[in-house]
């Protein structure tokens, strides 16, 4: 696809088909995110690719509203940014999680991003913790690491 093309092509997809997305798919879209910009090229920026079926399920749960649809996608890939490298993290993870959405809908896969920073688990009872605490310690994600979003994937 040219990129002018790419970009109007783009659009947030909630339901998947039933269809595994190949690996080295999913590497070449972090490899693509790999490239974003980054404050002071600090390449504070880290992914994880979910691709368990049970695991994807219990992210789902992560908030009340607007993860659910991570139950049906193929893959997911966690958009980390490293809070020791940079304090403009959360830009650069921003950036990356651009990207992928963007590679992604190149590669003829459907996207939707799931937000997770500062979002509660339950909306209406934010004593109930938050959703970057949940993914935490779902995903043993290291103390440096904050996760901004999560990508959803899939075939439409």
């Amino acid at each position: 696809m040219e990129f002018r093309e790419v970009l109007t092509a783009r659009h947030s997809v909630r339901k998947f088909k039933e269809r595994s997305i190949d690996r080295k798919i999913l590497d070449e879209i972090v490899d693509d995110a790999l490239l974003a910009p980054s404050s002071r090229a600090s390449r504070s920026s880290g992914f994880m690719i979910i691709e368990e079926p049970g695991v994807l399920e219990a992210m789902a749960s992560m908030r009340d509203y607007g993860s659910g649809l991570l139950n049906g996608a193929a893959a997911a890939i966690v958009v980390l940014g490293d809070t020791t490298k940079t304090d403009l993290w959360l830009d650069n993870a921003a950036i990356s999680a651009t990207y992928i959405l963007l590679s992604a809908t190149d590669k003829g896969l459907g996207s939707c991003w799931v937000h997770v920073n500062g979002r509660p688990r339950v909306k209406a009872d934010p004593s109930q913790g938050t959703a970057e605490d949940y993914l935490r310690e779902l995903l043993g994600i290291k103390d440096n690491m904050r996760p901004l979003c999560v990508i959803a994937l899939g075939y439409e």
